[in-house]
């Protein structure tokens, strides 16, 4: 199964995205954007960013986990990871967004 991107609405109303593996685990999730062309923008910075190693930032969490962001061009985060438990865990979760991002369908949520 192919990775996907879920445009959504979160609670306060904003839009949102969320890149999934095929194997339905969330790898990237976006920040809350008020105009839904912004998060489509951004879905498509992701697409175009993905494929670059460099433009991802490697993390360690305060509370000693590890993360990365997904960095545009002109350095903006366009998309964050989850906390994993270890540098081989975040590093292979970079190599799924490398993998799934391009080429993922776009699934809108949204109620338009």
């Amino acid at each position: 199964m192919a990775g996907k991107f879920e445009l959504y609405k979160d609670k306060a109303g904003e839009f949102r995205f969320r890149l999934k593996a095929g194997n339905g685990e969330v790898i990237l999730a976006s920040e809350g954007y008020k105009q839904r062309a912004s998060a489509e923008n951004g879905i498509e910075s992701v697409k175009r960013n993905a494929a670059e190693d460099g433009r991802f930032e490697r993390k360690e969490t305060k509370s000693g986990g590890y993360m990365f962001n997904l960095k545009a061009t002109n350095g903006q985060v366009i998309g964050t990871s989850e906390s994993y438990t270890s540098t081989s865990g975040r590093d292979n979760g970079i190599q799924s967004v490398m993998k799934n991002a391009p080429d993922a369908a776009v699934v809108d949520l949204t109620d338009a």
